[in-house]
């Protein structure tokens, strides 16, 4: 895991900044944080550099592209065993890449080993990936599955 890097009250104005719109030009960025436009860019360009800006994206709500389901899925893996080649949690993870319904996956503690995000277009889409991948992959021993009923915060930006 990364170590974090100091960031002073300028940098995180900046985060703020770029979390609410990342593509705003340097002069709107330099006027809301009180710098010049090249003081601005380098502070930008260290905090990429560092990794404590790791890309830009485009959000995109699910269901304006026709994914108008999420499920959350609760996945346990079968136990490790002398026989194996990889681990099932190497094969899990590595197969999780390979899955574009899965927007996020993190590992857990306690009962189930993973968290899987997933959106789908709808039941039947669902009941595909469940049947046709998720449970079809040979370390995956257990899933429970919650439906979103409502999104009632969706947040990309962190709190610094």
């Amino acid at each position: 895991m990364s170590t974090a890097i100091e960031l002073d009250a300028i940098d995180r104005r900046i985060l703020r900044a770029l979390q609410h719109d990342g593509r705003m030009t340097y002069d709107e960025l330099s006027g809301q944080v009180g710098l010049s436009a090249s003081a601005a860019l380098r502070r930008v360009k260290r905090l990429e550099e560092a990794g404590v800006i790791a890309r830009y994206v485009a959000v995109v709500p699910p269901e304006r592209v026709g994914l108008g389901l999420t499920a959350v899925i609760n996945v346990r893996l079968e136990k490790h065993t002398e026989g194996h080649q990889r681990t099932p949690m190497e094969a899990f993870r590595a197969g999780v890449q390979a899955w574009p319904e899965v927007v996020e996956c993190v590992a857990l503690t306690g009962e189930m080993d993973y968290l899987l995000t997933v959106v789908v277009a709808d039941m039947q889409h669902y009941s595909r990936f469940i049947m046709d991948t998720l449970l079809k992959h040979p370390a995956v021993q257990d899933v429970k599955t919650s439906f979103v009923l409502e999104r009632i915060k969706s947040a990309s930006a962190v709190p610094v």
